[in-house]
Parts: structure tokens; C-alpha cells; sequence
């Protein structure tokens, strides 16, 4: 079974896969799959106090600020009070000032990270990836064209909503986005580094294989005890 209050983030380029790897360690360790996206639009769908500032910036095309970002988080956290079970944060830290904050944070709590996970890839294998990356416009679930094919063309498996291409998933306009990735995720990668909690995972191949290489790193830290998810043991 998974070790019990695991709590990592999960960092990577675009195109790494880390949505599709944080919801499998929600199915399959019980380990919380919170996304950055996911809370700001149910936030901003509920019209909460901090929806509406969060709205105020993404409505004029401006980044969510480091501090608010991190209030966001926090409040997440703490009225859900899913910070005292494992819990996987995708899209969160961004910089080494979220990461500081999101530090305080869980350190007021009692409930400091256990590490961050760095899913790396070659850049190509990025951009094939990205360019055949399906959207839903509902949910935001993700899909590929090659890889990972909805059951309906089209259609997302989990709410019906319209998959669609986003315009910035074109092979140029990718390997800009990479190559600025890069340079900007260095800062943050050498905050968790000087705190010895990056680790870095090889996210080349079908995800079942990448998962089944995070299992591999997960038992040689000690956070998983066994080779089988509680899902294959309940079968």
C-alpha cells in the first residue's frame, strides 16, 4: 500500500506529462491530486473573495502574482484539510518564491514536502507530444491524437466537452515556449535542490511506463512499502 501523508510536487516542461502522471498516484496511491489550474477556475467559478482577485488578472492577460498564488494554495489546503493526507501539487510551485511561500505555508502546519519530482524529456519528444495535444474546453482533461485517444473523436471521456487544439501548440511556437521553460524553471529547480528534495524522474515513453519508473523511485525513498497499487490489490 502507499505511505501514508506523502506530499511532493511534480515539476516538468511543458509536454512532460505530469498531469496524466499526478492522477494516476491519485488513483492508484491515494495521494491528492491538486492542480493550480483546476483550483483557480473553481475559485473563480464560485465567486469566492479570492476568485475574484484571481479573475482580475487572468481576465487582462497578466500572471497571477507569487503572493496570491500562494494565499490561493494555502486556503485550499487548510479548508479542505487535505494538507494531512499525501497530495500531489501539479502546476504549483512556479518559482522559487512560491516554493518559499508554499514552505511557510506547510511548515505552520506541521507538514513539510517530502520532495519534488522533475519529470525531464528530450526537447523533441516535447514537441511531438505538444503537437498533438487534444484540450476539452470544459474540463480541461488532456488527450493526444497518437498516445492517449478519447473514446468518441472528439468528445472528452469525462464530461463530453469539445476537444480542441490550442493555437500555441504549433512545432515553432513550442520550441520557443520550451527553450524560455528552461531558463525560467533553473531558479526553481536549484531552491529544492539546496533543500535536497529534487528528483529527478525519466519521463520518456507510454505513461504507464513512466509511472511504473516513479514506483521504482517511490520505494527506493521509502514512501511506498510494496510493487502493487492499492487498485490492483482490491481486484
Amino acid at each position: 500500500m502507499a505511505a501514508a501523508n506523502i506530499r511532493i510536487v511534480l515539476l516538468g516542461p511543458p509536454g512532460a506529462g505530469k498531469g496524466s502522471l499526478a492522477q494516476l498516484f491519485d488513483q492508484r496511491l491515494g495521494w491528492r491530486h491538486l492542480s493550480t489550474g483546476e483550483i483557480f477556475r473553481h475559485e473563480i467559478a464560485k465567486g469566492t473573495a479570492l476568485g475574484r482577485r484571481v479573475q482580475r488578472y487572468v481576465a487582462n492577460g497578466r500572471l497571477v502574482p507569487d503572493a496570491l498564488v500562494v494565499e490561493v494554495m494555502a486556503h485550499r489546503l487548510t479548508a479542505s484539510g487535505k494538507g494531512r493526507r499525501g497530495f500531489v501539487l501539479d502546476g504549483f510551485p512556479r518559482t522559487a518564491a512560491q516554493a518559499a511561500g508554499l514552505d511557510a505555508v506547510l511548515t505552520r502546519r506541521g507538514l513539510p514536502l517530502d520532495g519534488a519530482i522533475y519529470v525531464t524529456s528530450p526537447r523533441e519528444v516535447l514537441v511531438r507530444r505538444l503537437a498533438g495535444r487534444l484540450v476539452c474546453s470544459r474540463c480541461g482533461a488532456n488527450y493526444h491524437v497518437r498516445t492517449m485517444r478519447p473514446k468518441r473523436p472528439g468528445v472528452c471521456d469525462q464530461c463530453r466537452g469539445a476537444l480542441t487544439t490550442r493555437k500555441d501548440d504549433q512545432p515553432a511556437t513550442i520550441r520557443t515556449r520550451l527553450r524560455v521553460d528552461a531558463q525560467q524553471v533553473k531558479p526553481l529547480l536549484s531552491y529544492y535542490q539546496q533543500q535536497r528534495l529534487l528528483r529527478r524522474l525519466n519521463g520518456i515513453g507510454h505513461i504507464e511506463t513512466v509511472y511504473r519508473r516513479s514506483r521504482q523511485l517511490f520505494r527506493r525513498l521509502g514512501w511506498v512499502k510494496s510493487a502493487h497499487d492499492r487498485a490492483q490489490k482490491s481486484r
